[in-house]
């Protein structure tokens, strides 16, 4: 950690202890989550680190999609294309756009059947490197910090809903827990404090058990519900179908931190210098959205939905180097099973490309 680092870090573990004595000694995990990512200025998606890149000698911390192959935002576009024809709209909205790749591999591929392309974007930092990126589509693209009161297109989130912060519940000997942090001495320290909480699904047996429930993330799809008018959102992520998200042998949850390529399961330490992240509940996305007005389109593994879109013929048409990049976004032991695409919508329904073959909307 250089003395920058080092600095953002202090600063922001000094909030977090602050944060921490005011809410009287004790902060549920999910605001401490929100501090650590979103803090203005400090929080790892606030800062001016770098994020994304394939090679940790970049300074990156990981890579999604758009930056391991453009043919995955080519694909995607086939059925965001189909989407706008559907819907009878003209406006893509992309959630947190990182660094631009995929708005750009979208715009080239869209070309004019795309009039606008709203980037909603917290991080100032993250919106000054999409700018530079993106200028070559002069207005048609724009930035807003929050959703409108009522809008229409079709939107894009890719690794958005895993960002989102999560309360973590735990149950020891048969009782369950909120999980959250103190400060302990010099540093921040896990304290965990009997609650009424519960996750969606009894969780069999007796052992002791970690996971995660999304108020946040649910709470974001029922906004979206009732502030979009017509349209179509697709979200790719990694997660599961609650009955596999809340199996009694995934009894350590999902949440994961990751820096420089590597990952590991302390978020705790140097707050504001790694990626906080876990895994979805596409069953309680679905739900939330359904309960606010969204239908589901569909629901499939990335693999399944980037091949219904084409990418395997892209992929032949492509150098060697080209295809070699981008066979981990369908590849069964790398992206293309633990990453699922949820589709919901507003308006008449249609048989979605994405998802004409191996749609899992039944395993909801």
């Amino acid at each position: 950690m250089n003395h920058g680092e080092a600095s953002v870090a202090s600063a922001l573990e000094a909030l977090i202890v602050r944060q921490v004595a005011r809410a009287g000694g004790w902060l549920p995990f999910d605001r401490f989550m929100a501090s650590a990512l979103y803090a203005p200025g400090l929080g790892y998606y606030a800062n001016a680190s770098r994020k994304f890149g394939t090679m940790p000698s970049s300074g990156s911390d990981f890579v999604t999609a758009p930056e391991m192959s453009p043919l995955f935002g080519r694909a995607l576009a086939v059925q965001v294309a189909e989407a706008l024809e559907k819907t009878g709209t003209r406006e893509v909205w992309e959630f947190g756009a990182g660094s631009g790749a995929l708005a750009a591999q979208l715009l080239e591929a869209l070309g004019t059947s795309a009039r606008r392309y709203t980037i909603v974007e917290l991080s100032a930092s993250l919106r000054e490197r999409q700018r530079e990126r993106l200028a070559r589509f002069g207005q048609r693209v724009r930035w807003v910090d929050q959703l409108p009161e009522r809008f229409s297109g079709v939107v894009v989130g890719n690794e958005v809903l895993d960002a989102m912060p999560v309360k973590l519940l735990v149950r020891k000997g048969g009782t369950w827990h909120e999980r959250g942090v103190a400060h302990a001495g010099d540093a921040l320290a896990w304290e965990d404090r009997p609650t009424d909480l519960r996750p969606p699904v009894e969780v069999a047996g007796p052992h002791d058990y970690l996971t995660e429930i999304h108020p946040q993330a649910e709470a974001f799809v029922r906004t979206l519900a009732d502030r979009l008018e017509r349209g179509a959102a697709f979200f790719l992520d990694y997660g599961f179908p609650e009955s596999e998200y809340y199996h009694p042998q995934r009894h350590m949850g999902t949440l994961m931190c990751h820096r420089g390529h590597m990952a590991d399961t302390e978020p705790l330490a140097e707050p504001g210098q790694k990626d906080i992240t876990a895994h979805v509940n596409f069953t309680g996305i679905a739900v939330a959205a359904q309960e606010a007005g969204l239908a589901t389109l569909g629901y499939t593994s990335q693999a399944r939905f980037l091949v219904n879109c084409g990418i395997v013929p892209l992929m032949a048409a492509a150098d060697a180097k080209t295809r070699i990049a981008a066979q981990p976004l369908i590849a069964e032991h790398e992206m293309g099973e633990l990453f699922k695409v949820l589709a919901l919508h507003k308006g008449p329904f249609w048989d979605a490309r994405g998802f004409g073959e191996g749609d899992r909307t039944h395993t909801l």
